[in-house]
């Protein structure tokens, strides 16, 4: 897609546009919990019973070395699907309150004078294309409210452009910018809440196009005063949706009827299939309709940096307490220094005084990943204890990464920011948040640590078909019966736990990540600068085989590997076995990674949809 396509007279928003939002996702269901959770426990305890068996009797004692890698890799994957299972454990959604009214149906300590309430909307642009914000500035100046309501758009624009500066005047909206890039996006939006005085405000990124009821639906939450943010899932109007399993099969040549029928059969098994949908593992329901919505009981969602509402005395305040904190702290170590006692205070508050001076007031934490970051801090507050929602309805839609250089840099930003936080603010670490909120915060970081046990169970199987050197001394009957009912049961877990959300995509594109997360993680280990690079709004020209790379080069080498592996079975028959198990392994990384490799090597077409 180019920038032309998006300011021409057919833009690209036209191939989409009349899409409807995706329907809410199925209601919590006792009996579907109870499944799940049934079934999560059983496999944990199978997947324990597993490794117990790798560590105890499976190793080979002629690779020592090489084994205690591959399990060491098996028990931290282990880890991961607890912190996913724990993500899932339950769902359950906040009940819905009416819009407030007025100020004071919100405010924690009600004014003498009731006013209607200040809304301000936050567009922040950086290099993003004119005409792209302008569609989200005029869907903000759509919004709708059963009340009267003072509301202000305004383009944050870090960009510093003529161009951008003239939109806003043409469509009658505010326009702010700074002299400087200083704290990222984290940056912008504190220059805006310094010229802003909104009682809420929503925070939108240049293409996040608020649906007409967004603030009806979601202002209601805050007539509880201690709700500081309400998160809204990021729909990407734009993905690819494929084409029904039912009807894909009925499509190919006979089978019609059967292939159709086949096809609803499938689905009633494992929930909806579509062929061909979402090439770029872009749809974002497995995140906001499972992981955000499942955090919801424990208070532990997150802001994801738009689509979100947030109270400005919730933020404002917990800004000033950690300034507060920052000077008692310092003061505290300068007091403890001065040998009089009669001084120790004098000193104590002079210093308090001159380090609140001194410090800078930063509402979101100057980060690149801010969201987050902020949000585990307001958490982790001691005297408010801010509570977060989860709103489980799509109220904004969005663009998707156009390709995969797209798609790149926006995870490389995820990835990154995400590791950076986890040597930075340690959840685990962190006082003040509850014990659940620990680890579904950790859950969110552990997931970018997945190199480190993806890669080497990818080569595993790699190493023994060019070697004939296996982890496991014996990969035949006792492998199975150990192995097999945990894959079993952890298969059934994510059916009864996902059901109605498509997750496939999401398994893939989370192991064919493996490389980006090794990138980011080696950026963040040796200490080099982060950068808020803004996520490309055009496509790319021409294919990107060089990003992927990296999976060619594995694909290769497991194409050659079950070729030379066959040979050996065939020349050895009791290899046939270890032949069979690495295969099955082989064959099921290959599937996550030609996904990738496919969007990759797509050529462009007009309208910047994958070919």
């Amino acid at each position: 897609m180019s920038t032309e396509t998006l300011q021409g007279p057919a833009p690209y928003f036209a191939t989409v546009e009349c899409r409807p939002a995706p329907s809410d996702p199925p209601p919590p269901s006792a009996a579907r919990t109870f499944v799940f959770q049934s079934l999560a426990v059983c496999t944990l305890a199978l997947g324990a019973r597993y490794l117990s068996w790798r560590w105890t009797a499976s190793l080979n004692p002629g690779a020592l070395a090489f084994s205690i890698v591959v399990v060491s890799s098996e028990t931290l994957a282990y880890l991961g699907a607890v912190l996913l299972f724990l993500s899932l454990w339950r769902i359950e959604d906040p009940p819905r309150r009416a819009p407030p009214r007025t100020t004071n149906d919100v405010a924690a300590e009600p004014l003498q004078e009731d006013r209607p309430l200040r809304i301000d909307v936050l567009v922040t642009t950086l290099g993003e294309p004119v005409e792209l914000v302008r569609r989200s500035v005029r869907d903000a100046k759509a919004l709708v409210y059963p009340h009267p309501v003072a509301l202000r758009i305004l383009v944050l624009d870090d960009g510093r452009r003529a161009a951008m500066r003239d939109m806003a005047l043409e469509e009658g909206v505010d326009y702010l910018t700074r002299r400087t890039n200083a704290g990222f996006k984290a940056g912008n939006l504190k220059n805006a809440l310094e010229h802003t005085d909104g009682d809420l405000f929503v925070i939108c990124d240049a293409d996040t196009r608020l649906l007409p009821t967004f603030l009806e639906e979601t202002l209601g939450y805050f007539r509880e005063p201690l709700v500081a943010w309400v998160q809204t899932p990021q729909w990407f109007l734009d993905v690819p949706v494929g084409t029904p399993l039912p009807e894909w099969l009925a499509s190919r040549r006979g089978l019609g009827r059967a292939g159709r029928a086949l096809g609803r059969l499938v689905e009633r098994c494992v929930g909806p299939v579509a062929v061909g949908a979402d090439p770029l593992g872009t749809d974002a329901r497995a995140f906001y309709d499972l992981v955000q919505r499942g955090r919801n009981w424990c208070n532990a969602s997150f802001c994801c940096g738009a689509g979100s509402v947030h109270r400005r005395e919730a933020v404002i305040e917990s800004a000033l307490r950690r300034v507060g904190a920052t000077a008692r702290s310092r003061a505290l170590l300068h007091a403890a220094r001065v040998p009089d006692p009669a001084l120790r205070a004098t000193v104590a508050a002079a210093v308090a005084l001159e380090t609140a001076r001194r410090t800078e007031v930063t509402p979101f934490e100057f980060h690149v990943s801010e969201d987050i970051y902020t949000s585990m801090r307001m958490h982790a507050d001691p005297r408010h204890r801010w509570r977060s929602v989860y709103h489980p309805r799509v109220l904004t839609r969005m663009l998707s990464p156009q390709d995969v250089l797209s798609w790149t840099v926006q995870r490389f930003r995820y990835a990154s920011g995400t590791l950076d936080l986890a040597r930075r603010a340690n959840p685990l670490a962190v006082r003040g948040l509850t014990a659940w909120q620990r680890l579904m915060y950790a859950s969110t970081m552990y997931a970018y640590f997945a190199p480190l046990w993806t890669i080497p169970l990818v080569l595993s199987p790699i190493v023994w078909f060019f070697t004939g050197v296996a982890p496991i001394h014996d990969l035949g009957g006792p492998f199975w019966r150990h192995i097999g009912p945990f894959l079993v049961s952890m298969r059934l877990a994510l059916i009864a736990g996902t059901w109605g959300t498509p997750t496939l995509r999401s398994e893939q594109y989370h192991l064919a990540s493996f490389w980006l997360h090794l990138r980011a993680l080696a950026h963040v280990v040796t200490g080099r600068p982060l950068r808020f690079r803004v996520t490309p709004k055009v496509r790319t020209a021409h294919r990107s085989l060089g990003l992927v790379a990296p999976h060619l080069v594995v694909l290769a080498a497991m194409g050659i590997g079950i070729v030379i592996g066959a040979a050996r079975a065939l020349a050895e028959p009791s290899s046939a076995a270890a032949f069979v198990a690495n295969t099955f392994w082989t064959l099921h990384n290959a599937s996550c990674f030609l996904p990738i490799v496919r969007a990759a090597a797509s050529a462009p077409r007009a309208g910047g949809v994958l070919a």
